[in-house]
């Protein structure tokens, strides 16, 4: 059984490891440690059997945030655990009074645009060049808490 849980320092081993296998410009275990203990910042882990199986980071200012990263060890990819830290990462945001999320994610990402999509972000802007190794463009995603007429 997969749980979701608050990242922790003693998970970046293997959030690293995901990272480097996920990535090919991989964030720093300091770069991850100096989120971990910000206040604006909430990383989750996904776990399985003990051992992290995918984990997804998001920075807040004020009303707005950035989901930063969303990754998944390959061998667990296809199970749903992307899905399972992105709603739950969206419920964590509405309890922390977030009302808009936004992410970049690289536009042949077929897979991660669907699952974005699916849970209700829409594309808003091109960022051109954005990744490095190979350079391809983003596509700037949003998702608003609240819909048109102000209801959640």
């Amino acid at each position: 059984m997969i749980r979701i849980r608050e990242m922790q320092i003693d998970d970046l081993d293997e959030v690293l490891q995901i990272e480097k296998d996920s990535f090919s410009v991989p964030w720093t275990a300091n770069g991850f440690f100096t989120f971990l203990i910000r206040e604006d910042a909430l990383f989750l882990s996904a776990v399985e059997e003990e051992k992290i199986v995918g984990y997804i980071g998001l920075i807040q200012a004020g009303p707005e945030a950035d989901i930063t990263n969303v990754a998944v060890k390959e061998s667990c990819r296809g199970k749903g655990i992307g899905r399972m830290l992105v709603g739950k990462m969206l419920d964590l945001a509405k309890s922390r009074g977030v009302e808009d999320i936004f992410l970049e994610v690289r536009v042949s990402n077929d897979p991660a645009i669907r699952l974005y999509h699916s849970f209700g972000f829409e594309p808003v802007g091109l960022r051109k060049d954005y990744y490095e190794e190979p350079k391809e463009d983003a596509s700037v995603m949003k998702y608003s808490i609240f819909t048109e007429n102000g209801n959640q």
